[in-house]
C-alpha cells in the first residue's frame, strides 16, 4: 500500500510541474492565492510553522472541474506574495481513497501537524453504496507530510445518538492551555447542521466533548467549515451552511458562510450564541478559515467562489483562487475586515485626489485605471440619488459598484463584464451611511473584486473574467456630491 502510496502522490506531483510551465504569470492574479493547475477549492491547513504562513487547499490537479481531492499547497512570508509547494497529500489509502477532504493544521514540536477528512466509499451486499468520513492525522516538515498509521483518530461512532454517520467533516484544530481541541462539521437526526467539539492530550487520542452549537434548521441545512477562536471578550463560531433560503439582504440562497458571536463558558465547554450575521455580502466566498499569527492577529481567508456560481472560461489553465487574507477585529458588536497591512508593501504609483465634485455626469481620470490596484472612494458630502463605479471597462465591457444613499445599499452588479453564462450577477448589501458620507474601498486583482465598505465593516468578494485589456475606471453620480480618490498600484517582483 505504501508503494501505490507513493505513486499517487508522486504523479500528482509530477503532473503539476510540468502544467505549471505551460501557465504565465500574465495569466493569474497577482496576489491571490490561484490553483497551480487545474480545480481548487476550500481552503485547509492555513497556519503559522516555522515562520512562514501555510495554506493548503483542496485540489484536483488533473481538470477545472471538482474530483478527486488532494491538498494543493503554498507558502508565504507576508500573506501577499506566494510560493507553490508540491502536492501535500493525494487520496491513497483505503480509508481515504474516495478523497482528502478538508481540514486544519497547527505546529507540535518542530512537525506540521495536518488535520483532514478521509473519504471511503464502498459498495454493501444489498448494492447500495456506504460513505464514511473521518478525521485523519498527517505529520510533516513544511514539504512532505506522512499520514499516521493509526489513522483514523476521530470517527462517527464517537458522536453522540442522533448523529449522521456520513456527513462528518471539515476539522479545525488548535491548542489551548496545552490541550488540542477540534471542531468538527457535522449532522443531526433533524438533517440539520451541528458542531461537535473534541479534545485530545496528544493530538493522537480523541474524545468528545460536547455539541457545541446546533442549526436546528434555522441556517440552512449542514454546517461546513466550521472555525471557533476568542476575539477579545467574544467567541466567534463561524460556518459554511448549505441549502439556505434568502432572508433580506442578510442572507443569500444556496451556499453561505455565517459568523455567531457570542459568550463561552471554558468549564462547562458551552457556547450561547448572541447573533448570527453573514461575513460576506458579494457573489464569490465560502469555507473561510482563519489562523492567529505570532504577533497576535487573526487572519482570514476563504475560497473566492461559490459552488452555484461556476464560471471559469473554458481555455482557462486554472480554476479557483482565495480572497486576500484579511484581518478581522469586533467593534461595537461587529465584524470588520481589511485586507492585511502587508499589501502595503507592494503600493506604487499613488495619486491621491481630494474634494472632487460631480453633479449629474460622469468622470474619468487618466492616472486612475488598471487592474492590479488598491483604491479607496470616499464620498463626504451631496444630494445624490446614485453614486456609481464602473471598472474593468472598455467599450464592451464593465463591472459596476453603485451605492443608493436614501435605500442605504450597495450593489456589486458585473452582468455586463463579458460572462457568457447564465448565472448570478448582481448582489446588493446594506451599508449605514450618515448624510450620504460613505468609504468605499475596492481591491482588484485581474480576475477579482474585493469591496470593503466604510473601514471594513461590510465586505463584497466578487470573480469577474473580463479580458485583462479592459482597465479604464469611470465615476458617474446622479445628482451633487463631492468625494476623495486615493488609488495605489500593486507590483509585486518575481
Amino acid at each position: 500500500m505504501r508503494q501505490q502510496s507513493s505513486n499517487l502522490l508522486q504523479k500528482a506531483r509530477q503532473y503539476e510541474e510540468e502544467k505549471k510551465k505551460n501557465i504565465s504569470v500574465e495569466e493569474r492574479p497577482v496576489f491571490h492565492v490561484s490553483s497551480p493547475v487545474g480545480w481548487i477549492n476550500d481552503p485547509n491547513g492555513f497556519s503559522e510553522y516555522q515562520g512562514e504562513y501555510h495554506l493548503f487547499y483542496q485540489y484536483h490537479p488533473y481538470t477545472n472541474h471538482w474530483g478527486p481531492m488532494h491538498w494543493g499547497h503554498s507558502k508565504t512570508k507576508d500573506f501577499i506574495k506566494w510560493e507553490y509547494l508540491p502536492t501535500a497529500l493525494a487520496p491513497d489509502e483505503d480509508y481515504d481513497h474516495a478523497g482528502c477532504f478538508s481540514g486544519s493544521a497547527v505546529e507540535v514540536d518542530g512537525k506540521h501537524l495536518l488535520m483532514y477528512t478521509s473519504v471511503e466509499e464502498r459498495e454493501l451486499e444489498n448494492g447500495e453504496k456506504e460513505v464514511r468520513q473521518r478525521q485523519c492525522i498527517a505529520f510533516g516538515d513544511g514539504v512532505n507530510y506522512e499520514k499516521i498509521e493509526q489513522n483514523p483518530v476521530i470517527t462517527a461512532d464517537m458522536l453522540p445518538e442522533g448523529s449522521s454517520l456520513v456527513d462528518f467533516r471539515d476539522p479545525k484544530i488548535w491548542r489551548e492551555d496545552g490541550k488540542f481541541y477540534a471542531v468538527i462539521g457535522s449532522r443531526h437526526a433533524d438533517t440539520s447542521g451541528q458542531i461537535p467539539l473534541f479534545s485530545s492530550e496528544d493530538g493522537m487520542q480523541w474524545k468528545f466533548e460536547t455539541i457545541l452549537e446546533r442549526c436546528k434548521n434555522e441556517y440552512g441545512s449542514m454546517w461546513e467549515c466550521p472555525d471557533f477562536f476568542q476575539m477579545g471578550e467574544k467567541h466567534v463560531l463561524i460556518a459554511s451552511p448549505q441549502n439556505m433560503v434568502a432572508k433580506e439582504l442578510e442572507f443569500h440562497n444556496g451556499n453561505n458562510a455565517i459568523w455567531l458571536v457570542g459568550t463561552y463558558d471554558k468549564e462547562k465547554k458551552q457556547f450561547v450564541r448572541e447573533s448570527v450575521k453573514s461575513i460576506d455580502y458579494g457573489l464569490d466566498f465560502y469555507a473561510p478559515q482563519t489562523m492567529e499569527t505570532s504577533d497576535g492577529r487573526r487572519i482570514m481567508i476563504a475560497w473566492m467562489q461559490s459552488w452555484d456560481t461556476y464560471m471559469t472560461p473554458a481555455d482557462a489553465k486554472w480554476s479557483g483562487m482565495m480572497t486576500v487574507p484579511r484581518e478581522l477585529t469586533i467593534k461595537n458588536g461587529k465584524l470588520y475586515q481589511l485586507p492585511v497591512r502587508e499589501m502595503e508593501q507592494y503600493y506604487t504609483n499613488t495619486v491621491e485626489m481630494k474634494q472632487i465634485s460631480m453633479e449629474n455626469e460622469t468622470k474619468q481620470f487618466d492616472s486612475i485605471k488598471g487592474r492590479v490596484l488598491d483604491f479607496c472612494v470616499e464620498i463626504e458630502e451631496g444630494e445624490y440619488e446614485q453614486f456609481s463605479i464602473q471598472v474593468a471597462k472598455n467599450d464592451s465591457f464593465y463591472t459596476e459598484i453603485s451605492y443608493e444613499p436614501k435605500k442605504q445599499e450597495l450593489v456589486f452588479d458585473r452582468t455586463y463584464s463579458g460572462i457568457d453564462r447564465d448565472i448570478l450577477c448582481r448582489r446588493a448589501a446594506k451599508v449605514e451611511s450618515k448624510n450620504g458620507k460613505i468609504k468605499i474601498r475596492i481591491l482588484l486583482d485581474r480576475y477579482s473584486v474585493e469591496i470593503f465598505v466604510n473601514d471594513g465593516e461590510t465586505a463584497m468578494s466578487n470573480v469577474i473574467y473580463t479580458k485583462k485589456e479592459a482597465e479604464e475606471i469611470t465615476f458617474t453620480c446622479e445628482g451633487k456630491a463631492v468625494f476623495n480618490l486615493k488609488k495605489h498600484e500593486i507590483q509585486i517582483e518575481e
